[in-house]
């Protein structure tokens, strides 16, 4: 029998050090159920990059602005959302940073791997809202 489904809800202080608090509560979480080794490593680097462009690019590292971040585990896939108090981005105006001439731009790498790594990835209207999907049955990338 498969375990309930697991909701959770953080606020994050605009702050690196919030990450690892995120990303622990949602690992020992994934235990619970059966997800493979490179899924939990697919989550942590996703979640890990959406949270520090939140921190960093969102809210701009202010100490009075906060990230929320909320997950769903179930045993057919994982949601994760991340939301800053920026003004947003448009994520389709990101240089591709895989290009010749944006390989020495440090920009555009987070959001590319966030994508490669999950199963679906989408932005509120504003663009300072991310949804993730990591679908059990979509192999994460080894």
């Amino acid at each position: 029998m498969s375990p309930q489904p697991i909701s959770n809800h953080l606020v994050l202080d605009s702050r690196f050090e919030e990450i690892a608090r995120a990303e622990q509560a949602i690992l020992d979480d994934m235990k619970k159920f059966t997800y493979a080794d490179n899924h939990h490593f697919a989550v942590k680097l996703a979640l890990e990059e959406a949270l520090a462009n939140a921190i960093k690019h969102g809210n701009n590292l202010s100490p009075n602005k906060q990230v929320t971040f909320d997950y769903r585990i179930d045993d057919h896939q994982i949601q994760l959302t991340v939301c800053d108090q920026g003004p947003g981005f448009a994520p389709d105006q990101i240089p591709d940073c895989t290009a010749e001439e944006n390989l020495d731009r440090p920009s555009g790498r987070g959001v590319m791997l966030i994508r490669a790594y999950m199963s679906d990835v989408s932005y509120n209207d504003s663009g300072n809202c991310l949804t993730m999907i990591m679908k059990k049955n979509n192999a994460a990338p080894e």
